[in-house]
């Protein structure tokens, strides 16, 4: 069969791999549309495999909304490079992939990445991100997905255009513009300051009793009077435990008050108690190790290649 510039425009399009590729593809194929699809996805895949062992530290997070602000979720996606990670088609497929999240309805990363691709289902999630990796020609990952539900409001903020992305559950008897912005106004928090802890009441014993062992060395070691060693660590614990509770640490727009006293101060403005019930804070790469290449040898092992 004769295959025409037409075919493999047609290919192109629906798949995003080279002309000659999509050539190739259809010559093997005999011109047979889907089979050459198949085929592009196998070479794709292949692809995948080969690049799965470079380090994916960059990219991107985000965030989606149900339209009733009581469901959301967050994702991560790793690229290799930042380059990537700027670039308007890696852009696009973090919001294809944010916006799965409410369909998929999941916050394991395992079933999610088997879930039906929301816009094609006779692929999964994986199988839309090998197609991307075979476009980009970089490893990608989706690392981490996550839902936060709450029975009122869900708010959301986002920071460095995907650096950082941050959900926050909240409920109220009363929701109106102001409770609103006070919900994103403790995202902002969230994001900058990055809390462990919602209170203390959420402190793990064993966190508590590991930090006021490491104090109490410290205290020993400074030579304070044994007489006053126990005043003094649970001074300085909950000193350092408040700088880990979002509810205790000094709010961001008003260093003269904690968290806990603004949301009280909205809380009167609209005539109803404000409690935040959860949130989520991902932050791209926070965790992986990322590998040091030398450009220069990086560039010469390409050639070589």
């Amino acid at each position: 069969m004769n295959i025409t510039a037409a075919m493999v425009k047609e290919l192109r399009e629906k798949t995003g791999s080279g002309m000659m590729d999509c050539k190739k593809a259809l010559e093997q194929t005999g011109g047979d549309m889907a089979a050459a699809i198949d085929e592009l996805r196998k070479k794709g895949l292949a692809t995948a495999q080969k690049r799965a062992g470079r380090i994916a530290a960059e990219g991107l997070t985000a965030v989606i909304v149900s339209e009733d602000s009581k469901t959301a979720g967050v994702v991560e996606v790793n690229s290799e490079t930042d380059f990537v990670a700027n670039n308007d088609l890696f852009r696009s497929f973090v919001k294809e992939v944010a916006d799965q999240v409410l369909i998929a309805d999941t916050s394991d990363i395992d079933t999610f990445l088997n879930s039906k691709w929301h816009l094609d289902e006779t692929k999964t999630v994986n199988d839309a991100l090998v197609d991307k990796i075979s476009v980009i020609r970089e490893n990608l990952k989706i690392r981490r997905v996550q839902m936060l539900k709450s029975d009122c409001y869900v708010g959301s903020y986002v920071h460095g255009g995907g650096r950082i992305s941050v959900l926050v559950a909240a409920k109220s008897d009363v929701v109106n513009d102001e409770f609103k912005e006070a919900v994103k106004n403790v995202a902002m928090q969230v994001c900058s300051m990055k809390p462990e802890y919602k209170s203390e009441a959420d402190i793990p014993q064993e966190v508590l009793d590991h930090e006021r062992a490491i104090l109490m060395e410290q205290a020993a070691s400074e030579g304070k009077p044994q007489a006053i060693l126990a005043k003094m660590v649970e001074g300085r614990l909950k000193k350092e435990m408040k700088e880990l509770c979002l509810m205790d640490q000094l709010f961001f727009r008003d260093q003269e008050i904690s968290v806990a006293k603004y949301l009280d101060q909205v809380s009167k403005n609209i005539g109803s108690k404000i409690e935040i019930e959860s949130y989520i804070r991902f932050e791209t790469g926070e965790g992986i190790e990322k590998k040091q290449e030398n450009f220069a040898e990086e560039v010469a092992k390409q050639m070589q290649g």
